[in-house]
């Protein structure tokens, strides 16, 4: 059973204890804005090269920053956003997909924002989190004493978007960027006589390809396809964004104590075809686009002179880092594998940072070991699964990686010219740490951690389709399950689903099921179980007609789809604390399927 318990707030004190600057010993705190955008690779600003498009704000922002020239992160959204808040390598934290429930971090890791809360911070997590649907794995679960945005992997509306405030929907009106930018101004402002971290995640540029006309029609007119104008269009829409929260900075007089961090979280996707900055590969791959991003630090007061960084850094580094910059003591907890960064921010003498190894793997499935890299600072080693398993249609225990590459990251950037067979030394000793890294991250087996339900900072709490377990013929309307997806393809009353729960608190859960039934097919007759206590009803019509998405490409057309989900009450179940499990199983199917299935609803009426 998983330890839902409070978390054991301790981190190693090992966790580098620097000595403190004059600044710092002034007994004053920096704020700090941590800005990351989503599925936005290097090569898509123009401070790097692309020509395309325009990114000034970022651009200046860079330019006044410390800029990692060679900053890794996942090549896969979730995992790098669990690694980057707690300083650890995403295994360790129980975080290993993007979907599933795999995207969770289990509840005793100490984030960011609960070593910071220790520090005297009160924080934020505006935009995407991505790392847990269900309180105790929410923002708030996790140390954040606000958050606005949504929990899971994308959204299928940008435009005046619902969104979660909390645990609680909230109707907005605006395009999502520019309405998380609104909300991230309010808190700053809200919080600027008190040391703040604001956590700024946006969605964009991930698809679906969504962006107001006057973005998208500059770059459709200059002939680029729908997905790319939109995505460019979408790139520009965050740096003007960008710009308004610097300025909003500025105007509060905040922004010389404030550390401004920005990164994105993976290798690019609709760019990378057109300009990605002589790299091989963008988002999922683990070759360098897919893992290398930009990381720009500025804070005026430190007085650090703007500078380009050469050697090699990790999203692991940025816990300890910004814990050393506030003169926050790590609190105990689990070991924490990240360096602090401050003598490459400070310029000092570069050949006493450490030679590191660091190292990528997007496992998707619980059970592969591969695709993996190791990078040092001159080279690169690559382990392969091509085809479908390369990406999220993983398949479980797959044996079908490639032979290890090795690539000179010096001489051959782009890496066009694999040189193992020439460097078999360099492959087995280098495959070697690969091999003992895998095996100490792996210590901990991986699993799909159960839902958490009956803790009242999440009550009702749904549970939704891509979380469940699954008989044949059911499958995911959209490929492998992602965010916002359903279950159709019910056609045999053999198949069953279900949900995996930790129950925080035994009692009387009222049922709500979220579904669609077209008239020929109404009338099965439903059973849904925990344990002995069961109930049954018959499934009435309900269309579920489509939603009509602004969505600006015909992939996206197909794959994001919102639908207006019809609803049944069905009753309440008595559900005891600890693990458990709740049933969906078909008694009857008159018509060609069950239903299909979108999400439950256990809303807790009376504890027992």
């Amino acid at each position: 059973m998983h330890n839902f318990l409070p978390k054991n707030i301790a981190l190693s004190a090992a966790l580098l204890l620097a000595p403190l600057t004059a600044l710092q010993a002034s007994g004053t705190k920096p704020n700090v804005l941590l800005i990351i955008t989503d599925d936005q690779g290097y090569g898509d600003f123009s401070l790097h090269g692309n020509t395309h498009l325009q990114t000034p704000h970022i651009d200046k922002l860079g330019m006044e920053s410390v800029r990692f020239d060679r900053f890794y992160v996942n090549s896969f959204c979730a995992p790098t956003r669990a690694a980057l808040l707690t300083g650890r390598w995403p295994l360790r934290t129980g975080c290993h997909g993007v979907t599933h429930n795999k995207e969770a971090m289990k509840p005793s890791e100490v984030t960011m924002a609960e070593a910071l809360h220790e520090g005297g911070y009160r924080s934020a997590c505006i935009g995407k989190w991505h790392n847990g649907e269900q309180y105790p794995y929410t923002p708030i679960g996790q140390g954040f004493d606000e958050a606005f945005g949504f929990n899971n992997g994308h959204w299928n509306n940008y435009f005046d978007p619902v969104l979660l405030r909390g645990s609680k929907p909230e109707q907005t009106k605006g395009y999502i960027t520019d309405v998380l930018t609104d909300e991230a101004m309010q808190f700053i402002t809200a919080s600027k006589t008190q040391p703040f971290f604001c956590y700024l995640s946006y969605n964009a540029p991930h698809s679906p390809y969504q962006v107001p006309d006057k973005y998208f029609d500059k770059f459709k007119a200059r002939g680029f396809e729908d997905s790319l104008a939109a995505f460019y269009g979408m790139c520009e829409n965050i740096d003007d964004n960008v710009g308004r929260l610097l300025s909003h900075l500025e105007s509060l007089k905040l922004a010389d104590d404030t550390i401004v961090l920005f990164l994105t979280d993976n290798g690019g996707t609709a760019g990378v075809k057109t300009y990605n900055a002589g790299m091989r590969g963008g988002k999922t791959s683990v070759h360098e686009g897919g893992t290398r991003v930009p990381l720009f630090i500025r804070w005026p007061k430190a007085k650090w002179q703007p500078h380009l960084v050469k050697p090699i850094v990790s999203h692991i580094d940025l816990f300890p880092t910004l814990l050393d910059l506030c003169s926050v003591k790590a609190p105990e907890g689990p070991k924490v594998d990240g360096l602090r960064l401050r003598a490459l921010l400070e310029k000092a003498d570069r050949a006493a940072w450490p030679e590191r190894t660091l190292f990528t793997h997007n496992p998707i499935d619980e059970t592969n070991k591969f695709p993996g890299a190791v990078r040092t600072q001159r080279y690169r080693l690559v382990r392969e699964i091509t085809g479908k398993a390369a990406g999220s249609g993983v398949i479980a225990k797959d044996a079908s990686a490639k032979l290890w590459e090795l690539y000179d990251m010096e001489a051959d950037p782009g890496e066009t010219r694999n040189i193992a067979a020439e460097n078999a030394d360099i492959v087995a000793q280098l495959s070697a740490q690969y091999d003992a890294w895998f095996a100490d991250i792996s210590q901990d087996p991986l699993r799909r951690l159960p839902l958490p339900v009956g803790y009242p900072q999440h009550n009702p709490v749904e549970l939704h389709a891509p979380q469940a377990y699954l008989d044949k013929p059911l499958k995911f309307a959209s490929g492998p399950g992602f965010s916002n997806d359903w279950i159709t393809g019910w056609t045999d009353t053999k198949g069953k689903l279900w949900f995996d729960l930790e129950v925080a608190t035994a009692g009387s859960y009222e049922i709500e099921l979220a579904f669609a039934s077209l008239p020929a097919d109404a009338g099965s007759r439903l059973r849904i179980s925990v344990g002995s206590e069961s109930l049954e009803m018959t499934l009435p019509p309900a269309p579920a007609p489509e939603i009509p998405l602004p969505n600006r490409d015909e992939a996206g057309m197909k794959t994001y789809r919102n639908r207006e989900w019809g609803t049944l009450k069905a009753g309440a179940l008595k559900i005891p604390t600890g693990p458990a499990k709740i049933t969906l199983e078909p008694l009857t199917m008159p018509g060609a399927q069950v239903m299909e299935f979108k999400h439950l609803k256990l809303s807790l009426h009376s504890a027992q």
